[in-house]
């Protein structure tokens, strides 16, 4: 039934478009390496997922399962309008997105972290709520339940600050549509 609710009633809105300020970053979601310490990092990685969020400033979250790690820069085409300011870290996939936006990268490689107004915090914020849930209440997630998990958490974000109360909205949602 869980898995109903997340893939039916708090699946994210394809059609939603961030603009403004908005946060790219991605994370790979799976265990930690010294879980696995006879294996090297290639096979470590294939047993992990790559996630891409993108956040806006004050506003809504997309977070979507990235088919490979190289893809992400084309979820933040699909969901983040041409005209918004993107803030993104160093990683070398967001390189061809510099001349569709007004880009701004913070250096992690250098470790910095925030230069001004230049960060990804609100990401990493976003990421550390996924984390704490999966640590705490699930212990760990399937690959094959994982965008079910992204859809709960995404939908969570997105609703804090109606004034009806999260479980209202989506009984609501539920009764209103032939979801289920």
């Amino acid at each position: 039934m869980f898995n109903l609710i997340r893939n039916k009633l708090m699946v994210q809105d394809d059609d939603l478009q961030l603009r403004g300020a908005v946060e790219a970053d991605e994370t790979w979601v799976g265990g930690k390496a010294k879980a696995y310490p006879k294996k090297t990092r290639q096979e470590h990685e294939a047993r992990k997922t790559p996630v891409l969020a993108a956040v806006e400033r004050g506003g809504k979250v997309v977070a979507k399962i990235t088919p490979y790690s190289r893809a992400a820069y084309r979820h933040v085409r699909q969901f983040v309008m041409p005209t918004s300011t993107l803030y993104t870290d160093d990683w070398p996939g967001y390189r061809r997105l510099i001349r569709e936006y007004d880009h701004h990268v913070v250096n992690h490689s250098a470790k910095v972290y925030v230069s001004g107004d230049v960060h990804t915090q609100t990401t990493e914020g976003f990421f550390g709520n996924i984390n704490m849930g999966v640590r705490g209440a699930h212990h760990s997630i399937s690959r094959k339940w994982l965008q079910g998990y992204l859809n709960e958490w995404t939908w969570r974000y997105n609703h804090r600050d109606d004034p009806r109360a999260m479980f209202l909205t989506l009984i609501h949602r539920g009764a209103s549509t032939q979801a289920l």
